[in-house]
This record gives structure tokens, sequence and C-alpha cells, in this order.
């Protein structure tokens, strides 16, 4: 099996994110997720085998427990018209037909413990998502009560944090209460899972959008990419454990030198065999 770095369909309106090409076909959209892998606002020259396809069927997972699966409308890539059907064989596995919807242009995040952006902005100023939260926790503390800290959606480079409020006078209280409302709801169904497979979802993000006066959830769901796992086993407020996503890549390039400013450089066979089995452990712990 050989990694899937891009797709490309002559003739098809294509998009590409981080991890995803987009095809837009009108009123249906192919979302393909590559085994590509960034950090640091950059894509590595790198993949991660197999990582596109662990990324898609945690999602899936996750849509049909939590009776999430109004966007979908295919999984099978044969079923998908050319000229996905010819390339099926590359795309099974790591591809779904969706609904079009209208992007809600906010990243609708939760957390339950202290932990990344939300660590930082507490040891800082004592609030997470511009929410006061009691003094005394350490990091990786579970937080008092679950968090709705929603973020802005950027094209490149880092989400913004903002404050419920900001949210609220762009898309009006009502639409803002029913995201908050769902994600945390969300998430506490997903969480209650997690535990049962021995891990603590610390933090997750969603996304949502609108399709005939009705709001869905859409893109990924829950997977390492979007959220933050860790093993309950190891778990200690104070100290940040490990997550099951791409942190040995992180910890790798953090040490190797690089500047940040120039292009990445490749990764060590270990790296990537320590990352591509993290994400693997994530989906046979979760959903099996």
């Amino acid at each position: 099996m050989n990694a899937l770095i891009a797709t490309d369909y002559p003739g098809l309106i294509l998009r590409k994110g981080k991890v995803r090409d987009v095809y837009d076909l009108g009123d249906r959209l192919v979302l393909i997720a590559t085994d590509r892998i960034s950090a640091f606002d950059w894509i590595l020259p790198t993949p991660i085998l197999g990582k596109g396809k662990i990324l898609t069927q945690l999602s899936l997972f996750w849509f049909q427990k939590l009776g999430q699966t109004d966007q979908i409308l295919e999984t099978d890539p044969l079923k998908m018209g050319q000229p996905f059907k010819d390339d099926a064989a590359n795309l099974k596995g790591r591809s779904l037909m969706v609904k079009k919807t209208q992007v809600i242009p906010f990243e609708c995040v939760v957390r339950g413990y202290l932990a990344g952006s939300g660590w930082l902005e507490y040891s800082q100023n004592g609030t997470v998502g511009f929410i006061p939260v009691r003094s005394g926790l350490k990091v990786a503390s579970q937080l008092p009560e679950v968090l709705f800290t929603p973020a802005t959606k950027a094209e490149s480079g880092h989400d913004e944090n903002i404050a419920f409020t900001h949210m609220s006078s762009s898309l009006g209280d009502g639409l803002a209460e029913e995201l908050r409302s769902r994600s945390i709801d969300l998430y506490e169904k997903a969480k209650i899972h997690a535990l049962s497979k021995g891990l603590i979802l610390a933090d997750t993000k969603f996304e949502f959008g609108t399709i005939s006066g009705k709001t869905i959830l859409i893109d990924e769901a829950l997977t390492p990419d979007s959220s933050r796992y860790w093993d309950a086993k190891t778990w200690e407020p104070g100290a940040m454990p490990p997550s099951f996503d791409k942190q040995p890549v992180r910890d790798w390039l953090a040490c190797s030198g690089w500047d940040r400013k120039s292009p990445p450089p490749p990764l060590p066979q270990a790296i990537v065999e320590q990352t591509a089995n993290r994400y693997q452990e994530a989906l046979d712990r979760l959903a099996y």
C-alpha cells in the first residue's frame, strides 16, 4: 500500500486543505482524506501511511454513534460517479460524498480539561475562552465545568479564540446558543464512550453548516486531528499526558533545528511509524 499524498481530477473544482482534497460537484462535495500531515502551519514533505483512512473511518464511527449522519450521501467511491469510480482502489476508506452546506465560519471548541491554548490563557489571565475559571488548577486538570470556547476559522495559520459574545453578535443569539448546546452535548456523549475505552477526551472542535434551514454537523468528528485524547491510566493533573495524534512529529521537529520559516525537513521513518501507530491505536480503542 502506498501513501496518498494528493489527488487531481482535471475539470473538477478542487480545494486543498492541509489534509483533505475537496471536490465541488455543485450541490455535493467529495472529501478525500490524504495521508498528508501538517505541523506548525506547514504541510510536511513526509506522509503518514494510512492516516487519511483512519481519520475517515473514525469520523464515520462517531457520526453513526452520535446520530449525526445528515451530511453523508455516500461512502463507496464506486458509487460516487466518474472519475472517483475509476480511482476507487486509491479512494476506498478515505472518501466521503456529502451534502454541500453553507458553512458556519466558527470552530465550535469544547474543553473539559486544561490543555493547549486553554492552559496558556488560564496561566496568564485565569480565564479559558474569556470565561473566568477558579484559581489553583494545574495543566491537564479537569475543568470545574465543560466550557464552550469558539474560535474563528482560519484558511491558513492558527484559528483565533473569541468570546462567545462575539459569536452571538455575528450569528445571532439563537444560532449561537444552538451551536453551544449541541457541541457540549456531543462532547459529553463522546467523553462517556471514550472513557469506557480507557481514554480521556480532553477537548475537541466541531464544525457545522446549514442547509434548507437546518443546522448539521459537517467535516470530521472527534478524530485525533480535531480532538485531544489521553490514556486515562497515565493521566494526572500537573503533567501533560501524551496525546493520540501527531505529537511525535511535533516533538521531533522542535528538536530538529528547523527554523519554522523555511520548508520543513523530511521525517525519519521511526517517527512516521510511531505517529501512524498512535493514530491506529486511537481508532482501535475507540471504534472496536
